[in-house]
């Protein structure tokens, strides 16, 4: 197929569009999630768009929740008598026959029907048996009604965010409790992340591009060699250094600390050492040689020639490695150990399982917020990003 033709750029498009909505799909999910209340967020068949539903209970209109459909009739009615008197119950037609004594019909329910339970706020469900207020007796306010009557409205849940981050470190509890002092703040964990990526980023831009500029534009014995074996440790996988290097760091009495996680980026690494050489010798030799001969040493060059040409490279180095060092998370597992010290990424595995059960709005509503600065931070570079790709590598 022609990709000049008309027929030929739709077919790449379409199949571009395509192929975007599949990579996008994850995300608008996890934003959907943060948006929706807890009990839409694991709901069959499922559904991107959060709805807030309405029904009629005791006279009002209250905002419920959506349990389960009755699949036989019956009468919803109130016990009348005993220890669980007026307490709304759900009696089939056997059942009432057997107990038309104690209780009181309120009405009849058809098959289909939907089980609903008023909701609290925007965030927590109230179930049969629990107080509807905290601190308070009796069972929550329910009903069976049918689905005709339940009106449904499109409701974005913007306080999963603010509750979400609120959280995320523990539970706040009351001035001076032990929950209290136990607990980190959000941003806590955010300048600990950008410590690690910022620090990270200098290491990794300094140290990676004197190396990459000795193996570009210097010439001395053995260097070829040396890059070779230089590529070769890009083979070795993490998981084979994990042993010796928390040996070295727990020696150094570093383990606990950040340090671990940015120091080893001033040592340089294979990936964008060849990065930066590959751009480097892009840049015309001739550069270089009028400098020499107007007197500049090796070290000016580097920074007065190589370096302001370089930017795209250097932003794509820095950018690659801010992005692994914000998503990592085998690092910080390995080496911290204190709440104080976790970065987002250990902080949001520590908030999944804190409550003893996954609570999916908060959970997603965290990840958003986590992921947003990486994305901002793509879009404000992202023209540097393709141009440090674009021009890696056409030489030498």
């Amino acid at each position: 197929m022609n990709p000049h033709t008309r027929l030929g750029r739709f077919v790449i498009y379409a199949l571009l569009v395509g192929l975007s909505l599949v990579f996008a799909m994850p995300f608008v999910w996890l934003v959907s999630t943060s948006l929706k209340p807890i009990d839409q967020t694991m709901s069959l068949p499922l559904t991107f768009i959060p709805r807030a539903y309405y029904a009629e209970i005791d006279g009002q209109q209250r905002e419920v929740t959506l349990d389960f459909t009755v699949a036989q009739p019956g009468v919803v009615a109130e016990i009348s008598a005993g220890p669980e008197a007026g307490h709304r119950v759900f009696l089939s037609d056997d059942q009432l026959a057997r107990r038309s004594a104690d209780v009181r019909v309120l009405h009849r329910v058809q098959p289909g029907w939907w089980h609903v339970t008023v909701r609290i706020n925007s965030t927590r469900v109230v179930h049969p048996g629990e107080a509807a207020d905290p601190g308070t007796a009796g069972p929550a306010p329910w009903d069976l009604v049918p689905r005709s009557s339940i009106d449904s409205h499109v409701r974005f849940r913007w306080r999963n965010y603010p509750e979400a981050l609120a959280t995320i470190g523990g539970d706040p509890g009351t001035p001076g409790s032990a929950a209290a002092l136990n607990h980190v703040s959000f941003w806590v964990f955010l300048a600990n992340s950008l410590t690690v990526c910022v620090l990270g980023v200098l290491g990794t831009v300094f140290s990676n591009s004197i190396v990459a500029y000795g193996f570009a534009r210097l010439r001395w014995p053995g260097r070829d060699a040396f890059f070779a074996v230089t590529l070769a440790t890009m083979m070795v996988p993490f998981p084979a250094l994990m042993v010796p290097l928390y040996g070295i760091f727990k020696m150094l009495h570093m383990v606990g600390t950040l340090q671990p996680l940015w120091l080893p980026t001033f040592f340089g690494s294979a990936f964008n050492i060849f990065l930066m050489r590959q751009f480097f010798l892009t840049i015309p030799e001739e550069l270089s040689e009028a400098a020499r001969i107007d007197g500049c040493s090796e070290w000016r060059i580097f920074l007065r020639v190589i370096l302001p040409l370089s930017k795209p490279v250097l932003v794509v180095a820095a950018l690659f490695h801010f992005l692994f060092a914000w998503n990592d998370f085998l690092g910080p597992l390995l080496y911290l150990s204190r709440k104080q010290t976790f970065t987002l990424s250990l902080a949001l595995q520590s908030y999944e399982s804190q409550t003893g059960g996954v609570q999916w709005h908060y959970l997603m509503a965290a990840s958003a917020v986590t992921i947003l600065p990486v994305v901002v931070l793509f879009l404000f570079t992202q023209r540097f990003f393709v141009q440090g790709i674009a021009t890696t590598g056409t030489k030498g």
